[in-house]
């Protein structure tokens, strides 16, 4: 039997709570769908946090007396953690399921909403957005994982309408993350931005409760270890590579070099390990025979580093350099949000990702050449207006890269490959938010948005050339036999 086929007939094996609107349970080719809400709730609590606190950093600011350079932390420090969290817990969900990490995840998010509402100073703050971090990370591994798993369970591949749905979820709550923050301000002040996360994970923690289903660890044999297969070494030096890699691109400066060559140092030995190690934490010789997958992930890369600049660096400018107020600058992002909405649930049902691709990627373009037009006396009806074009590479970027990864990925791995899709969603915010503290030294003034907008620009038309020249995102997501069917699986033993 297959490794394909092995996974299929593993995921067959976990007790079913099947449903499907107006039957009984047991419903075996329906999708679970009890199980969209904790997904789709686990899935939101990272990118609203990565979002709300756009229109929060210069009340910040003003109340610990912080300059941008360092209300910057507040953004790396949860992308730094996350980064690191995504795959190894997306690991820890394929060896164990999703339910425990979920609990585990809601429980910590809600803990760091405690520490950063009461936070006495910045330091503190920045530790709460590690542990935000963290406590975030296991939401969107789930969510992939069940959606991969129930496709086995069934035989049929999951509802795209279910992608799409989680793709509008993730990808839009990012956007309106600022008119959210920007109304808690203005009822309570910046801290409401950080309790926020009590409520949030209470709901995600009775939910997952309730319905995530109870499955015992995948390929788990009779009196082995439950430790086993479990790679700690792997993730540890993965962890340290990332580390040095993010500490130095934060804040790139000569003197750091160190950090480069630590890196380097710890990729070596992750690379070694991974190479030799029976189960390895990220199967590296799959991976690199998988160049499709590989260049989704450059393209999450690239499309962040935008997307996220549009975030912080724009709407740090519409308060500072356009004279708006936190609420003022989070509506607005509203026509953003709008946007990405109507394009997702437009496009969601339609396989192929080539085209929506190169869409955003032109969007992303003409984006960025339209804020090197803006300046303090700028009419306000221009702002909507950038807001609805970046909006439409919003919604079908994410999209796209979600779908591109779900078809890629080794089924076996897939909270995993959907942990190191968002990591590298990361490193592009990082890099987006240390451009952002590199082009505004005190303030977001109109000279530092341009220079950033040029950076911008240059990373976008790359995009473009990456997607233009991947042929085979014409045959990804195209149509092909489910999977999991009881005949492919008896066809492949």
């Amino acid at each position: 039997m297959t490794a394909k086929a092995g996974v299929i007939r593993r995921i067959r094996s976990w007790p079913s709570r099947s449903w499907r609107p107006g039957g009984g349970a047991g419903a075996q080719a329906a999708f679970d769908r009890r199980l969209l809400a904790p997904m789709m709730l686990g899935s939101v609590l990272n990118p609203v946090n990565s979002s709300i606190i756009s229109v929060a950093l210069v009340p910040i600011g003003v109340a610990f007396g912080a300059p941008p350079s360092q209300t910057a932390w507040l953004i790396s420090a949860l992308y730094l953690a996350t980064a690191i969290g995504q795959p190894v817990v997306g690991r820890l969900i394929d060896l164990f399921g999703p339910r425990r990490l979920f609990l585990a995840g809601a429980a910590l998010t809600g803990t760091a909403g405690i520490v950063g509402a009461l936070a006495p100073n910045l330091g503190v703050l920045i530790a709460a957005r590690v542990l935000l971090g963290f406590g975030t990370c296991a939401g969107y591994p789930a969510a992939m994982y069940l959606i991969r798993s129930e496709a086995g369970r069934t035989g049929h591949d999951s509802p795209a309408g279910v992608l799409t749905a989680l793709a509008v979820a993730t990808q839009t709550i990012a956007v309106i993350g600022p008119s959210l923050g920007g109304l808690l301000i203005g009822v309570g002040g910046w801290r409401t931005t950080m309790a926020v996360n009590i409520p949030l994970a209470a709901t995600a923690l009775v939910l997952g409760a309730r319905r995530l289903p109870r499955t015992p660890r995948a390929g788990r044999t009779p009196g082995q270890r439950p430790v086993a297969g479990l790679d700690l070494p792997g993730m540890a030096l993965f962890a340290a590579m990332l580390i040095c890699l993010l500490l130095f691109l934060m804040n790139p400066r000569r003197g750091d070099w160190y950090l480069l060559v630590l890196t380097a140092a710890a990729g070596a030995g992750f690379a070694w390990r991974e190479l030799r190690v029976a189960q390895p934490f990220i199967a590296l010789r799959v991976l690199g025979g998988n160049p499709p997958l590989l260049a989704t992930y450059a393209r999450a890369l690239l499309a962040y580093v935008v997307s996220y600049a549009v975030l912080y660096g724009y709407t740090q400018w519409m308060q500072e350099g356009r004279g708006l107020s936190a609420s003022q600058a989070g509506l607005a992002q509203l026509p953003l949000f709008l946007t990405a909405i109507i394009v997702s649930t437009a496009t969601g049902r339609r396989a192929g990702v080539r085209g929506k691709f190169l869409v955003g990627a032109a969007g992303q373009i003409a984006g960025c050449v339209l804020l090197l037009l803006l300046h303090p006396g700028s009419s306000l009806w221009l702002l909507p207006v950038i807001a609805v074009v970046f909006g439409i590479p919003q919604g079908l970027n994410s999209l796209a890269l979600q779908n591109a990864v779900y078809h890629q990925a080794d089924p076996e791995r897939m909270g995993s490959s959907a942990g190191l899709l968002r990591t590298f969603g990361y490193l592009g915010a990082i890099i987006a938010s240390a451009a952002g503290g590199a082009a505004f030294q005190q303030r977001a003034d109109t000279g530092g948005l341009h220079q950033l907008s040029w950076f911008m620009l240059a990373v976008a038309v790359l995009f473009l050339v990456v997607t233009v020249v991947d042929r085979s995102l014409g045959r990804t997501g195209a149509a092909r036999p489910a999977e999991a069917s009881p005949a492919a699986e008896d066809a492949e033993r």
